[in-house]
């Protein structure tokens, strides 16, 4: 079976609010490929791995959350851009991108997508909370020790965690997934007894210690892959077109 591109591209924008949501870049189609999609290739970032890979699937369409054309890129397509650009319309193979939209979706959202894939409770948005935060308030059935926590994301994720350890259990836990470690203070006002996100920094470090608040970096690529996984999957169930996850996990 098919999707012709208009009819993808629409109903991904519709299905992910795009029109409401302000963002670093453009989300929705950002490659014109051709028109007929009959096989779609999902994964985290559209590097060249991802891209080379889909060539190989002989994919028509790759859906990402991290695509290209952010505010602070160098507007030449050269160098890097420009090899990934130029195999991308070699090929005819549509780009499409969704950073915040995908974020925050409350079915297909990469934090929702984590929490459940955790199975802890939903208790609150960050959004409602803080001011510009993102994720979600979650919590444990019984409190656990922030060792054990650090394991069991290790085993969960397949990634080495960095944890900044306090004494207390933990109980109740934000997340934010990717690069929100930018966050923290706001998150440690809440009084929650932990924080998760993808990436850390020498001022997440002080922080975390100084507010009394488990930190846990999880991986940017490891916490945000289950989001455009999902979408994928409902995609294929709704077009009855065939969606393959590509996962390429990285060291941070």
């Amino acid at each position: 079976m098919s999707v012709q591109r208009t009819d993808l591209q629409g109903y991904l924008d519709k299905l992910l609010n795009v029109a409401d949501i302000r963002d670093y870049c453009p989300n929705g189609l950002q490659v014109e490929g051709r028109n007929v999609i009959q096989k779609i290739v999902t994964g985290v970032t559209a590097s060249q791995k991802l891209i080379d890979r889909a060539i190989e699937l002989q994919a028509d369409a790759i859906i990402v959350h991290h695509g290209y054309f952010w505010k602070s890129e160098s507007a030449p397509i050269v160098g890097m851009k420009h090899k990934r650009i130029h195999a991308l319309m070699t090929h005819e193979i549509n780009l499409f991108a969704y950073h915040l939209p995908l974020d925050v979706h409350s079915q297909f959202g990469n934090n929702i997508q984590l929490a459940q894939l955790m199975g802890v409770n939903v208790v609150a948005s960050l959004g409602d909370l803080c001011s510009n935060a993102i994720g979600l308030v979650t919590e444990f059935e019984q409190p656990r020790s922030g060792a054990e926590v650090r394991r069991w994301l290790e085993d969960l994720l397949s990634f080495p965690v960095i944890h900044v350890e306090q004494s207390r259990p933990i109980k109740t836990l934000a997340l934010c997934t990717g690069a929100a470690q930018g966050f923290i203070d706001e998150v440690a006002a809440l009084g929650v007894d932990a924080y998760l996100s993808g990436e850390i920094s020498e001022p997440t470090v002080h922080a975390a210690e100084e507010q009394g608040l488990h930190y846990f970096a999880a991986g940017h690529h490891a916490t945000e892959r289950y989001g455009v996984k999902a979408l994928g999957e409902h995609l294929a169930a709704q077009f009855d077109v065939a969606v393959e996850f590509v996962d390429l996990p990285i060291p941070v």
